[in-house]
């Protein structure tokens, strides 16, 4: 019985990490381009356009992942010439990263924005006058120097995805639920209230312990630079 709420717990937890670690990456550079794009209405054309994809509904985020990498949308063609069966417990998988990452990726550019707009573009030209690629100047200038703003977003975002409930609900095709999946069976399903309720309180306190435990260890490693 234990085993199989720690798989729970395991499932929510490293599927969040999957997901927030990929949209972190795919939102950096979007907020790379935001912060140093030149023209003003253009910014705030980028920002218009993150703020709303962040509001946008959950159930027209979820329902047009179902679509497009559905069974009818662009699995059907890779089922075609694959032969690959897309009714396995991956490719749920893969359907519920996608479902976070569009929570992930807006708001971790929203929050990449400040942090790099306050960075000396001159120290990445430096880098590339004394020989430097742009890409390594970016790897070795840029993205040391973001890494506040990167632990904020990936707070900010891993938080979000492990108490996701609508996401895995529809696009785990019941193989994949997350814990608070079950906390939700516990109560509406089963009318096990205590159940629930210390599932609930066990999710609180390890997404507490582990977020604490990121920051100690990220204030301590900048502590000793």
């Amino acid at each position: 019985l234990y085993s199989a709420y720690a798989l729970y717990f395991y499932d929510t937890f490293r599927i969040s990490l999957v997901a927030t670690v990929v949209g972190i990456a795919a939102g950096f550079p979007i907020a790379y381009i935001t912060a140093r794009t030149r023209s003003a209405l253009r910014r705030r054309l980028w920002i218009g356009f993150l703020i709303l994809m962040m509001f946008l509904s959950v159930l027209v985020r979820v329902y047009s992942i179902q679509l497009t990498l559905g069974p009818t949308g662009l699995l059907r063609i890779v089922r075609s010439l694959t032969g690959v069966n897309t009714n396995t417990g991956f490719f749920a998988e893969l359907m519920i990263v996608a479902g976070l990452m569009h929570y992930v990726i807006p708001i971790a550019a929203l929050t990449l924005i400040g942090p790099i707009q306050n960075l000396n573009p001159r120290l990445t030209e430096a880098a590339e006058t004394l020989g430097a690629s742009r890409t390594v100047a970016h790897l070795t200038v840029t993205l040391p120097l973001s890494l506040q703003g990167i632990l904020s977003a990936f707070l900010v975002c891993y938080t979000l995805c492990i108490s996701a409930f609508v996401i895995p609900m529809i696009l785990g095709k019941g193989q994949l639920f997350f814990v608070s999946n079950l906390i939700y069976s516990r109560f509406q399903e089963t009318a096990n209230y205590p159940s629930g309720s210390a599932l609930a309180i066990i999710m609180l306190a390890v997404s507490l312990v582990f977020i604490y435990a990121v920051t100690r260890l990220a204030r301590a490693r900048w502590m000793t630079r």
